[in-house]
């Protein structure tokens, strides 16, 4: 510990209440961990200091928070905000080493999120009705299944994983990524044609459950695994 003369005596106590012992204050107040902080299931409304960098991992699930204001700027390992009342991304960390786990929230846009997540990023089961805010990149899955999607504009441009937007409202695969590392799946929406899906997915491509008449032509996807379209 360092520079605690910055902290407030509650923030203090607070720290040691949440056992984050390993940690130094920086100039302008943001708190860095030299480890993980696990501040789960706290019934916490805010996060009452400003974390800098969490070299491990940073879990604040299953709290009620409605605001990341207060979260790491970067963090080495994982991240996961699921199970708040988030309506927002905004004070999300900037750069995640790991997995960006947010689903089962409120949100309604990914706008504030992470440009970069070195693992996967799961954002399902929330509102959302764009992809406008997410990653760039994604080394892991990108997962947004459960949502109202009507279209993929806004997805990652590269997705090392697979990709699952499945129970939506997608009437287009346009937007979706050029290269999927893994599986594709968009069953359960309302597509006619596979315009705009993938050229390349390393594993199965599932379609099931859409508007299909007659098997769709997939002939321009070169897919590692298996087509699965028909209901």
């Amino acid at each position: 510990m360092a520079n605690q003369r910055t902290l407030t005596p509650s923030q203090v106590k607070w720290l040691e209440d949440m056992n984050i012992t390993e940690y130094s204050v920086d100039a302008e107040g943001f708190v860095n961990v030299d480890g993980s902080v696990d501040i789960s299931s706290k019934r916490l409304k805010v996060i009452p200091v400003k974390f800098g960098y969490v070299e491990g991992n940073f879990y604040c699930q299953h709290n009620n928070l409605t605001s990341l204001q207060g979260a790491p700027r970067e963090v080495g390992g994982h991240f996961a905000c699921r199970g708040n009342k988030l309506t927002s991304l905004q004070g999300a960390p900037r750069e995640v080493g790991g997995d960006f786990d947010c689903w089962h929230n409120n949100l309604s846009s990914l706008q504030g999120g992470p440009k970069e997540v070195g693992g996967s990023f799961e954002c399902w089961s929330n509102n959302l009705s764009s992809l406008q805010g997410a990653p760039r990149e994604v080394g892991g899955d990108f997962d947004c299944s459960h949502n109202t999607l009507t279209s993929l504009q806004g997805a990652p441009r590269e997705v090392g994983g697979g990709v699952y937007c499945s129970h939506n409202n997608l009437t287009s695969l346009q937007g979706a990524p050029k290269e999927v590392g893994g599986a594709f799946n968009c069953s359960f929406n309302n597509l006619s044609s596979l315009q705009g899906a993938p050229k390349e997915v390393g594993g199965n491509f599932a379609c099931d459950n859409n508007k299909f008449k007659a098997e769709p032509d997939h002939s321009f996807i070169d897919i590692g695994g298996d087509f699965i379209w028909n209901q």
